[in-house]
């Protein structure tokens, strides 16, 4: 029990726990706006193609409505809602990592002096350039 307690605090601390929680935030947010969007922007357009019936209200009726029986239907047009949020977020979240990846390989790369390379990249990048003189030195003694 006390290693977990130590991992957790370790995780808490690192920031991991702060970075998720805003991650959190911010999707949540983000949900809402493109909720919005597809409800008020794209779906109405999509309306009108179909004789102004709304799509979230499109439904197959499995069993109608009786006097004391309620009805039965799948609801096929809030499905269709819902997937194009899922593929808005999808495509905006794959285009955020994809951006964020591009940054990443840039910063591990020790050659590349347009973004500044950590530290540690760049001292190992320095004892592996005093390894290869070394072995250079190394060769052309013993050859002698």
């Amino acid at each position: 029990m006390a290693g977990l307690f130590k991992e957790f605090k370790n995780f808490a601390i690192k920031g991991n726990m702060i970075d998720m929680a805003v991650g959190i935030i911010i999707g949540t947010a983000f949900n809402n706006v493109v909720s919005t969007l597809v409800k008020k922007v794209i779906m109405p357009p999509l309306s009108l193609l179909t004789d102004d019936v709304k799509l979230s209200n499109k439904k197959f009726v499995l069993r109608e409505a009786a006097d004391s029986v309620e009805e039965v239907a799948i609801g096929y047009g809030e499905l269709f809602e819902v997937l194009i949020d899922f593929v808005i977020i999808a495509f905006t979240i794959f285009v955020v990592i994809k951006f964020i990846n591009r940054f990443k390989r840039k910063s591990e790369d020790p050659k590349n002096k347009e973004v500044e390379t950590p530290k540690n990249i760049e001292i190992l990048s320095n004892i592996e350039k005093l390894m290869e003189e070394q072995n250079r030195y190394l060769k052309q003694k013993n050859s002698d």
